[in-house]
C-alpha cells in the first residue's frame, strides 16, 4: 500500500480539521510512546520464550511418544502438566 505526496496531503488536511492543530502533537507524541511500549512488550516476550526454549532444550530430552505405553504416557502428561504449574 503506497502512499503518493497527495494522498499524505489529504490524509494530514483531514487529520488536521478534525483534532485541530493544539491536539495534533499531542496525538503524535501518544501514537510514539504507544510504539515505543508495544516493541518492548514484543520484545520482552521474545526473550522470555527464547528463555523458556533454553530452559527446555537444557533438561533432559523428552521420551518418543512412539515408544511409550499408555500408563508411561499417562505419567508424562501429569509430570509435565505440574512442571507447568510451577
Amino acid at each position: 500500500m503506497n502512499f503518493g505526496t497527495s494522498e499524505i496531503i489529504l490524509i494530514v488536511a483531514v487529520l488536521f480539521l478534525l483534532f485541530g492543530a493544539t491536539r495534533l502533537p499531542q496525538l503524535a507524541k501518544s501514537l510514539g510512546q504507544s510504539k515505543k511500549a508495544f516493541r518492548e512488550g514484543m520484545r520482552e516476550a521474545e526473550e522470555e520464550e527464547k528463555a523458556e526454549r533454553s530452559q527446555l532444550s537444557s533438561n533432559t530430552p523428552a521420551p518418543q511418544i512412539t515408544s511409550m505405553t499408555d500408563e508411561e504416557l499417562a505419567m508424562e502428561m501429569r509430570r509435565r502438566a505440574e512442571a507447568k504449574q510451577s
